[in-house]
């Protein structure tokens, strides 16, 4: 997904949400060093992770919105970028 170098899609929401994660994982932290219960820890950790993975989608989400846009207007075929996408997704996993 190459198409789109100039335009960021990294707008303010974008960074909004990874600001909420970092301030998820402070929690993590903090919640450590006052010797909180395991499960809390953890469930803290499992939302920062689920998080962190609709980050991830969202951000594969606009980029491939905008390359398919692109590629449409230049008559190329978009299939390619598609597979892309859900290959980024796949490892991120």
């Amino acid at each position: 997904m190459e198409h789109v170098k100039e335009q960021s899609f990294y707008g303010q929401e974008t960074k909004n949400r990874l600001k909420r994660i970092e301030g998820q994982v402070r929690g993590v932290l903090k919640m450590m060093d006052e010797e909180k219960d395991c499960k809390d820890v953890i469930t803290q950790l499992s939302a920062a992770r689920s998080a962190m993975d609709r980050a991830i989608g969202y951000i594969v989400a606009k980029n491939l919105e905008e390359c398919i846009r692109v590629a449409h207007e230049e008559g190329e075929s978009a299939e390619d970028l598609i597979n892309e996408a859900v290959q980024m997704i796949v490892k991120s996993r």
